[in-house]
């Protein structure tokens, strides 16, 4: 239509989304997608199961955009809408398609379980549109023009799913239509230890570019910089990210981890893999944390020997057998403690080394000598023991407290093992 853009729109259907029982990461996968195929990408939409809105949102879409990418509401049940509204919203009839219905029927018995009136529903789809196959569960998808000039994909909210199908289908087939301008390439490069205002101060001259962007994102205490650049093709805007990269690296120094899919948990399994060295963790105020960190890195087995979760004093002084006088004399929340708990972990263990941390996540038990926020971290290896506390301030939640002393636990094992 001549009102058209030319740009891409994200439509997320679904109750739950609007509710906040889960989180939309579909869209911001998408948006990722999308930008590395170099399709311009406008607006995104959310919706709830309601087939008067969704058909509103369908058609001003329609309206605006070439290409409209749709996920959620392709399941069994009453509620899930989007083919039948699609439809009816463009005026095509609903056709049963016999290699769909065949594949569902055979899924559904690989589990045992029989043809429902609701699954069979899922191999409706509108007359002229193309099924976009799900690899990986009953709902397929649809690749379908129903006006000349605007596209749309659908695809089921289960995220395994969709990005199945985007991968193995929808990807190659965008690749060779007309959506994209350019090749959009990014590199995200993450930083702990300093605050997003001073991160910015350094590099204010390089937040400014053009191309490639540089755009700085605050995580659960970590700070993000996206590079994004755009060129006629891929190795084109590497070479554009390159030096911005470099530069940036330059500037922040050990304050860079990683980047990309690099969290500090990973990095920290790598650097001690490279070494030959083992880890293991003794930990009170963040209750098993850290090892639940290390324990979600793939492989994390040859380098994480495991660790003990010590809240009660008796768990503190039995199992990592820190002195009972030591307690008394300096309390729990302390750098002797967390000394000697890093140091028993290591020792019962037989780990290379130890990390231990002790605090105060509140919202009570803090005092003024020991507010809420502050935290004790110990680490023990080859070259000898050390502990330093710091304070993450009372205002945080329990939950923040948790998380940001996992996070500077693991860093300050890094920069400790750092070549």
């Amino acid at each position: 239509m001549g009102s058209n853009d030319g740009g891409a729109e994200i439509l997320c259907i679904g109750t739950e989304l609007l509710l906040g029982s889960i989180l939309n990461g579909n869209a911001r996968w998408l948006a990722e997608e999308l930008a590395a195929l170099g399709i311009p990408h406008y607006r995104q939409t959310v919706v709830g199961d309601n087939a008067d809105r969704l058909r509103q949102a369908v058609l001003e879409a329609a309206g605006r955009c070439r290409l409209l990418i749709c996920t959620g509401g392709l399941g069994p049940t009453p509620d899930d809408l989007t083919t039948a509204t699609l439809a009816e919203a463009f005026g095509a009839p609903l056709e049963e398609r016999a290699e769909v219905l065949a594949a569902i029927t055979a899924r559904l018995a690989h589990h045992g379980k029989p043809l429902s009136a609701g699954s069979r529903k899922q191999a409706l789809l509108p007359q002229g549109s193309a099924v976009l196959p799900n690899p990986t569960g009953t709902a397929p998808g649809m690749i379908w023009t129903p006006r000349p000039g605007f596209s749309l994909l659908t695809f089921p909210g289960v995220p395994s799913e969709m990005r199945a199908m985007w991968r193995a289908t929808a990807a190659p087939w965008l690749q060779q239509q007309p959506f994209s301008q350019a090749v959009h390439r990014s590199r995200s490069l993450r930083f702990w230890g300093i605050g997003e205002g001073n991160l910015a101060e350094r590099v204010d001259d390089l937040l400014a570019l053009a191309n490639p962007t540089v755009a700085p994102y605050t995580g659960a205490g970590d700070v993000t910089l996206r590079l994004t650049a755009r060129a006629a093709d891929a190795e084109a805007a590497d070479g554009l990210l390159a030096p911005v990269e470099q530069e940036l690296r330059r500037r922040l120094g050990h304050h860079c981890f990683g980047a990309d899919g690099d969290c500090l948990a990973s990095v920290v399994l790598q650097r001690l893999r490279q070494r030959g060295q083992t880890l293991a963790v003794a930990e009170s105020c963040t209750g098993g944390g850290i090892g639940a960190a290390l324990a979600a890195v793939p492989g994390a087995s040859d380098v994480f020997l495991g660790g003990v979760i010590a809240y009660a004093n008796a768990v503190k002084q039995g199992l990592l057998q820190v002195p009972a006088d030591t307690l008394e004399r300096h309390g729990a929340v302390s750098d002797p403690v967390a000394l000697a708990m890093a140091e028993g972990v290591r020792r019962c263990t037989g780990a290379d080394w130890g990390v231990a941390v002790t605090g105060i996540a509140g919202p009570g038990g803090g005092s003024s000598a020991k507010p809420v926020g502050l935290v004790h971290i110990g680490l023990s290896g080859p070259q000898g023991s050390s502990s330093e506390g710091v304070r993450f301030g009372a205002s945080r939640e329990r939950h923040w407290i948790q998380i940001l002393t996992v996070g500077e636990a693991l860093n300050r094992l890094r920069l400790q093992i750092s070549d």
